[in-house]
């Protein structure tokens, strides 16, 4: 059920994002009078159509794209036949350049116009949630886990600047923005002193995996009981929820990873446990046999309920989000412009760092949180402007770029030569989807 929850999501995701890009060209090849053949959201076979004027508009089998096909132009359908006939004055290839340009650029156009209503319209709905990182040094600083520690992090360490900079926001440590600059680092204090802990130029890798980004750090948080299982010491004892506790075979803790640490290394090696925990006042006493456990039996409790010093809650009018929506939209595309350039110069792997529709798929999740659906859609609209203005054969940015050249020079390249390079990028970008899909398959398995 899953599976059917997280495709669901991405295939209304893509659609709706290709149904916004192929929009951008036909409106802009209507109004330069050009005619549109076909509209069509997804690849062939073809399910559904109907025709409206000179346009079939369908929706097809593959939900991976979609296609616009104006008259004239040499495009994936390669229809060599049509363009040996004499132009007409309706076709893409009649037009000035200049006009062939904006029709090329106008999928683009949109859907940057539409990552921008996306952030906007998030900032204004929901708002923002922080976490104070002053708040959360006081409650004892960072709980370093597999990630962090392989970092040079430790628990306990509180993280004071970034690259030498103070910050406010504890969800500022692991944005992308801080990953992805160059000689980053994080300055920590600890036992006293102040350490800078330096963060690899391929380190944002380590975030593309599955619950990658909980594996690198945490907040401390006190040993409070959240829920009790049933057939465990716990439940046989009858702790409740709220229980705090306070010392396991004569030491004493404070926070919930020292309780779970020692139980994994030091409890786990001894046949009994005793443990105490203070419940409205009182301090219980406990003693039970612990061979072969390697648990008492509980889950900590939320750790909201400790973090309301912590977080900051900010809501924006309407007007107010406009600029700062559009400033997200952009920042969101620089910094995967930059993504990009560290997977081409070799500082990123384009193993590790490039998902398709599988790793998409899995960063909606399991559950349908609206929240998280426009965001990512929003971010999804920015990388497909980029991709497609890309200078590649067979997409936008490779039309652009022959248009480019025509209008500075005064010289059409010749529509063989169009047609070949056509073919050369479609082979290229079916062997970039075989890379990605089985890529995102090796990382699943």
């Amino acid at each position: 059920m899953d599976w059917m929850i997280m495709l669901a999501q991405l295939l209304l995701s893509l659609s709706f994002l290709v149904a916004v890009h192929e929009m951008g060209h036909l409106l802009a090849a209507k109004y330069f009078g050009m005619r549109v053949e076909q509209f069509s959201i997804g690849f062939p076979p073809k399910l559904w159509s109907f025709r409206k004027g000179d346009t079939e508009y369908a929706i097809s089998a593959i939900p991976l794209g979609g296609y616009v096909k104006i008259s004239g132009m040499i495009d994936e359908s390669l229809d060599s036949e049509a363009m040996k006939m004499p132009p007409q004055p309706w076709e893409f290839r009649s037009k000035p350049a200049w006009q062939r340009l904006i029709v090329m650029l106008g999928g683009i156009f949109v859907n940057v116009i539409v990552g921008i209503i996306i952030f906007i319209g998030i900032t204004f709905a929901f708002g923002d949630t922080y976490l104070l990182n002053s708040e959360i040094n006081k409650l004892g600083g960072i709980e370093a886990r597999p990630i962090g520690k392989r970092l040079g992090l430790k628990t306990g360490d509180k993280i004071v600047k970034i690259n030498g900079k103070e910050f406010k926001y504890f969800d500022d440590i692991m944005r992308p923005q801080t990953l992805l600059t160059d000689n980053a680092y994080y300055t920590v204090e600890r036992d006293g002193q102040l350490v800078d802990i330096s963060i690899p130029a391929d380190f944002i890798q380590k975030f593309n995996k599955k619950d990658s980004a909980r594996n690198f750090i945490g907040y401390r948080i006190p040993p409070v009981i959240g829920e009790v299982a049933k057939d465990s010491i716990a439940g046989k004892v009858g702790l409740q929820k709220g229980d705090v506790i306070t010392e396991i075979n004569g030491i004493h803790f404070t926070y919930m990873d020292q309780v779970y640490e020692y139980i994994k290394y030091e409890a786990v090696k001894r046949d009994t446990i005793t443990f105490k925990v203070m419940r409205a006042g009182t301090l219980l006493s406990f003693k039970e046999n612990f061979k072969g456990r390697a648990a008492i039996g509980f889950i900590p409790m939320e750790p909201e309920s400790y973090l309301k010093s912590a977080e900051v809650n900010i809501e924006y009018g309407f007007i107010e989000s406009i600029p700062l929506g559009t400033d997200r939209a952009f920042q969101t595309l620089k910094t995967q412009v930059r993504a990009f350039g560290k997977v081409i110069t070799g500082v990123l792997s384009p193993k590790e760092s490039l998902s398709g529709p599988i790793g998409i798929m899995q960063a909606y999740g399991a559950e349908w949180n609206w929240q998280r659906f426009w965001s990512l859609t929003g971010v999804l609209s920015l990388v497909l402007a980029f991709m497609n203005l890309l200078p590649i054969p067979a997409l936008d940015g490779g039309h652009v770029m022959f248009l480019s050249y025509e209008i500075i020079s005064r010289r059409k390249p010749s529509d063989k030569f169009l047609e070949a390079a056509q073919k050369v990028g479609m082979v290229f970008l079916l062997a970039l989807m075989v890379f990605i899909f089985a890529n995102d398959i090796i990382k699943l398995f």
